[in-house]
């Protein structure tokens, strides 16, 4: 089994902008969100979501940064 043939995460996949990192941040997301509503906030989710954020923004940027050029 692929990760592609999974329900809701083929499809973004298949339709995405060909970029396996920023789609992987797309879906990355709510299960991040999913995960501080269940353990609640605490400096653990806290940086955990500082790291996903960073991360996200950081690819964007970089490659905003790289196509630009």
């Amino acid at each position: 089994m692929r990760i592609g043939d999974l329900p809701y995460v083929g499809d973004p996949l298949e339709e995405g902008a060909e970029d396996r990192v920023f789609d992987s941040l797309l879906l990355l997301g709510p299960v991040i969100v999913a995960l501080i509503a269940v353990l609640g906030r605490s400096a653990l989710t806290t940086g955990i979501a500082v790291a996903y954020l960073s991360s996200f923004v950081g690819y964007v940027l970089y490659r905003g940064i790289l196509e630009g050029a």
